[in-house]
């Protein structure tokens, strides 16, 4: 019998096109920022944590091109600043050190303490609730798929039938599978690495003759499955389609 937790994971590795990972992934990262737009951000559970962390330049960039809630989005953005500001505009203030004079001479001791607070920077600029959820949530996917493999033979049909895992996720799959029982880590890992054999040997074919197409000879020749190839060869290797539409490919043609 199917359990709610299984039911996403079924649902990625319905479809027959690329890595089933990258949309389980695409669907939590979209239902976050749902959740950060939504009522949640009235919460103070939600805005303790808003305030303490902000969020990525990536999921900022998500959360500024969404068009539900820009109010909300304000209102996150100004208690983030203000808690910002009271954590470490005192101190930068009083970070500059003196000049050394004739009688006060040289003192290494603003050098740790101006390292101090460009780290206390670094650390909050990287914070970020959406990327600790979504790797949370990956996490469990991950968990979910290995005991999908090994106790529900539907599910590994399915997984025989993906055409790759992108090479991030397969990371993620291999140090899951090294915590299954030996029999189970070696059919699980044999198909991981039969896919994404094809799935190399497919993407090095389709770009070298991408390549070769802009050679004279072979300009009347068809492109078969190269036009993308760049593209697919670029989600393949990140397990990121932010910047890798195919609209150039498409132009080629």
């Amino acid at each position: 019998m199917e359990k709610i937790y299984m039911i996403p994971v079924n649902d990625a590795y319905s479809s027959a096109d690329g890595c089933p990972l990258c949309r389980l992934r695409d669907k939590a990262e979209q239902n976050y920022l749902e959740y950060y737009l939504g009522p949640s951000l009235m919460e103070p559970d939600t805005r303790i944590i808003t305030n303490k962390t902000g969020f990525c330049p990536d999921h900022m960039g998500k959360l500024n091109r969404s068009v539900t809630n820009r109010l909300g989005l304000g209102l996150m953005m100004h208690t983030h600043l203000k808690d910002f500001n009271d954590d470490i505009t005192a101190d930068l203030c009083n970070a500059a050190p003196q000049k050394a004079g004739l009688i006060k001479g040289r003192n290494t001791d603003y050098k740790a303490k101006l390292s101090s607070i460009a780290d206390r920077i670094d650390k909050r600029v990287a914070m970020c609730p959406i990327c600790d959820n979504m790797n949370d949530a990956m996490t469990h996917y991950i968990e979910v798929i290995c005991w999908m493999y090994t106790h529900d033979p539907a599910f590994k049909d399915k997984f025989a039938n993906v055409p790759y895992h992108c090479l991030p996720h397969l990371s993620m799959l291999l140090r899951q599978s090294a915590k299954l029982s030996q029999n189970d880590a070696a059919a699980f890992v044999s198909a991981l690495a039969e896919k994404n054999k094809d799935a190399f040997a497919g993407l090095i074919d389709d770009v070298e003759w991408f390549t070769l197409k802009f050679d004279y000879r072979n300009q009347d020749k068809p492109w078969g499955n190269s036009k993308n190839s760049i593209q697919r060869s670029m989600r393949f290797l990140s397990s990121d389609g932010r910047d890798f539409d195919e609209q150039s490919g498409k132009k080629q043609a």
